[in-house]
């Protein structure tokens, strides 16, 4: 028995998930059998030996998407057979033929607050928009395009479709027009990036599924079929925005907007006046309110410019906020997700710090010699914040409980340094950015969190949440007197 369990779980496993050309589990001669676990071992990038080992039980074991790996397995090296792609043609893929769905929370876990779970799902939404030319509205009640419904055990779908409760299949979705994701009520579900199963991450892969997204055989891809946690890192691959313009175009306004996960590790920081009707475009300008960002720094017209991913905004003076633009015109050569940034008021030149490498740009010019190995010259590999500091005339940058004085001609840090972060007194570590307002003090930010530091005392003197309290950080609307989303 121990022998032929693991065989009898595996044939239901892989017929299960589409690796078998014909249905029926217990009618698979052992080749079929063999060469069904090596198309599994290709899409999970194991070893296809054809051999039920250890490793292919253990993979075959982790929490997953139920809907079956269809077109992934025709994405390896090795071409399916025409019997088994016409299969796949015929029960899987398809679209819309409309750019305007709405989608419905038909209901979700009572231990998870209402409001959170709809801006964990408008999120998932809106990770499509962003890179599509589709838009997505919520109806509370009536029909609506794409259901999203908790269900326990067999729920009408097949016995193929029922759920296994905690592990294995978390969820499974109907490609269009079907319009709809079950989500296993047996799982603990989470909003958070710590325990539980993530429900933005899982909504937002079925949310593929509906649009008509097949499993994707790139691991790093939100379609692969197993479950990732949510890490601050987290992005759609190029394999996913491929995927869904391939069926819908590119947005039809602007350029694609790539917000990283940690934008979606904490719902409850968000507000939820995410529902007005006139959120649309506040929320475009104002997604940098969400709690992170990459880096920040301000010009010497006292220009605010926030990062985050591969655009950034500029707030003015008086507090507004531009619309998120693309780095590459402003400075081109100019990777994502920038460690730090720093305008010096000495040069008047823009440093950018990311790995070990560091870029310096007079206006929208790259200088010369530029990118360049940072880490060569004693600077630290990806910094937390770089900052110009006018007592010193040097930049500074911030890693861990250390920070190194920076001189411009010749760039490198200077001698005696790092020291110890302690010089600079109630500062926490691992802050992402900061500048030197024009009130004269530096402003220091990590998450939603600001310290103000009075630079004749030397010493943080005030400290906040930087997107409700600090109006010039262009996320408070005067009119309403409330935070925008």
């Amino acid at each position: 028995l121990s022998c032929t369990f693991p065989v009898f779980f595996s044939q239901l496993f892989l017929e299960k998930y589409g690796y078998f050309s014909e249905p029926g589990p217990g009618t698979h001669s052992p080749a079929e059998f063999t060469e069904a676990l090596r198309d599994f071992q290709r899409v999970t990038h194991l070893p296809p030996s054809g051999v039920l080992d250890a490793p292919t039980l253990r993979q075959m074991a982790l929490p997953r998407c139920g809907t079956d790996d269809g077109e992934s397995r025709a994405a390896g090296p090795r071409r399916a057979s025409p019997a088994r792609r016409r299969r796949r043609t015929a029960q899987h893929g398809g679209r819309w033929y409309k750019r305007h769905l709405r989608y419905r929370v038909v209901n979700w876990p009572s231990y998870l607050p209402q409001h959170e779970v709809r801006l964990a799902v408008r999120a998932a939404f809106e990770l499509w928009s962003n890179v599509s030319s589709l838009l997505f509205w919520e109806a509370q009640d009536g029909p609506a395009d794409i259901r999203l419904t908790f269900f326990h055990g067999d729920h009408n779908d097949g016995l193929n479709n029922a759920f296994d409760g905690p592990g294995g299949a978390l969820a499974h979705a109907f490609f269009p027009r079907r319009g709809e994701a079950h989500f296993d009520s047996a799982e603990r579900w989470s909003l958070h990036s710590g325990k539980g199963r993530n429900l933005f991450i899982v909504v937002a892969h079925e949310v593929g599924h509906t649009l008509g997204l097949e499993h994707s055989p790139v691991k790093s891809a939100l379609m692969s079929p197993y479950y990732k946690k949510l890490s601050k890192d987290f992005v759609l691959s190029w394999d996913d925005i491929l995927a869904v313009q391939n069926l819908y175009g590119k947005p039809s306004k602007g350029s694609a907007i790539q917000l990283p996960g940690k934008v979606f590790t904490h719902f409850q920081d968000w507000n939820t006046d995410l529902y007005g009707r006139d959120r649309q475009q506040r929320s475009l300008s104002t997604y940098y309110c969400h709690s992170f960002f990459d880096a920040i720094t301000t010009d010497g017209d006292h220009n605010l410019y926030i990062f985050k991913g591969s655009h950034y905004w500029v707030v003015s003076e008086s507090g507004n906020a531009s619309d998120p633009r693309p780095l590459q015109p402003r400075w081109p050569g100019l990777p994502a997700g920038i460690d730090a940034c720093a305008w010096s008021q000495l040069s008047g030149k823009f440093y950018f710090f990311k790995g070990g490498r560091c870029w310096r740009y007079a206006g929208s010019k790259l200088e010369a010699g530029f990118p360049r190995k940072c880490s060569a010259l004693g600077l630290p590999r990806h910094p937390d914040t770089a900052l110009y500091f006018q007592q010193l005339r040097r930049l500074v940058l911030f890693k861990g409980p250390k920070y190194f004085v920076v001189g411009e001609e010749p760039l490198g840090a200077e001698p005696y340094y790092p020291r110890s972060l302690r010089d600079w007194a109630g500062l926490p570590p691992g802050t992402a950015g900061a500048l030197t307002h024009r009130d004269g003090s530096v402003y220091f930010f990590r998450d939603d969190q600001y310290w103000k530091f009075d630079q004749a005392k030397l010493q943080v003197v005030a400290s906040g949440k930087w997107a409700a309290q600090l109006a010039w950080m262009g996320c408070w609307d005067a009119n309403s007197e409330q935070v925008l989303f």
